[in-house]
């Protein structure tokens, strides 16, 4: 089963042609790492598969029907590149305050949120305030936050981006444990690495439009070259004088 569908999307903001005639399809249970250059129109699809923004043509459909839908967006974890959270609040009020959002009962949100601010490392700062938190430590817990209504379907924009060696070690081996429960995960990066270690497929786009789709192993073909290199490739930055993105 597919759980994000998309064909022939375009979205445009003026001249600007974020997403060009993207297609892509994420099956049920599979770690998806959705890969390019900055600008390359990562953010502005998460977008739409968010309901956030609708298409100017084509076709976008989340766990078999409209992003838009309250009983689509009630099954989507998401998490932004940069979060924005009340700086007063400490990580267990965040989670009480989204999981009321969700409609989630208190002593759920109490369970599930204890269990989450202990799974990203941040036991021992939970009573700190948030405008304490370095960046990674917003990032974990903007992690618990994506996974307090247990989805169905994990959206994250940039994951990994301030994490240290220990939150990048955890959140890779959460991600994992998610597929084995049967989850989706989709997931922007400019972390190469980590995206060859964890992803079942990945797409990399380009100026809007998929360049590239499949397992690391499948795109490497005779496997002498690492994702790096394929990036590369993919996007032609590969010549001498290519760098990275």
């Amino acid at each position: 089963m597919d759980i994000v569908k998309m064909e022939g999307v375009v979205k445009a903001f003026g001249k600007v042609q974020a997403v060009n005639g993207l297609s892509l399809a994420v099956r049920q249970g599979e770690i998806m790492g959705f890969l390019g250059a900055n600008g390359a129109g990562k953010t502005t699809t998460i977008k739409m598969l968010l309901g956030f923004f609708r298409p100017d043509s084509g076709l976008v459909e989340v766990l078999g029907g409209d992003p838009c839908a309250p009983s689509a967006r009630a099954k989507i974890g998401f998490m932004p590149e940069t979060a924005y959270y009340y700086p007063f609040l400490n990580v267990a009020e965040l989670l009480g305050f989204y999981g009321g959002l969700c409609g989630m009962a208190k002593n759920a949100i109490k369970r599930r949120a204890t269990k989450l601010i202990a799974r990203v490392g941040l036991s021992d700062a939970g009573k700190r305030p948030l405008r304490s938190y370095s960046k990674g430590m917003l990032q974990r817990a903007g992690i618990a936050q994506a996974l307090l209504h247990d989805p169905d379907l994990l959206i994250l924009d940039e994951p990994f981006t301030g994490l240290d060696p220990l939150a990048r070690i955890r959140l890779r081996d959460l991600i994992i444990d998610l597929r084995r429960q049967g989850k989706t995960v989709f997931f922007s990066s400019h972390e190469l690495s980590e995206a060859e270690l964890i992803c079942d497929r990945v797409a990399i786009v380009k100026r809007g439009g998929l360049v590239s789709c499949g397992s690391v192993r499948e795109l490497a073909g005779d496997g002498e070259r690492n994702l790096e290199r394929i990036f590369l490739k993919a996007l032609g930055a590969e010549a001498h004088g290519g760098g990275r993105s």
